[in-house]
């Protein structure tokens, strides 16, 4: 079982970003955080790297669930995806997949909920 889930498509790294925003958006989750490695590498060591930005992506709904039933689950929260530009005009998107992130967690019922969530994050990827 691999830990994300995750999709290759052709377009401008900024469209995409934009875009996997909407998508998230249109499954029921919010970006909290956005983290562009990218930049913050070259500011703190000048180290150029490719264009990679890091989506904290959060439904409330479910964050709620799962912390009720695993308090420490806030140090895997929230559900991080990552657009990456593999070459010019091709952008991988990566989701976590909160089922491989569950699979350690002796908690059925959190184990349904990552698969509702993890259903959710390959409709936003195949949405693309």
């Amino acid at each position: 079982m691999s830990y994300y889930i995750s999709k290759t498509i052709e377009g401008q790294f900024d469209e995409v970003v934009d875009r996997v925003t909407a998508e998230l958006k249109y499954i029921g989750f919010g970006v909290l955080t956005i983290i562009d490695v990218k930049h913050t590498l070259k500011m703190k060591i000048n180290d150029d790297f490719k264009p990679y930005t890091i989506l904290g992506a959060c439904n409330p709904h479910f964050a709620s669930k799962a912390l009720r039933m695993e308090d420490k689950l806030g140090v895997i929260l929230p559900c991080n995806v990552v657009v990456i530009e593999q070459a010019p005009n091709t952008i991988e998107v990566a989701a976590m997949d909160p089922m491989a992130m569950m699979s350690g967690i002796a908690n059925e019922q959190l184990h349904e909920l990552a698969k509702e969530v993890s259903c959710k994050m390959e409709k936003m990827i195949q949405g693309l």
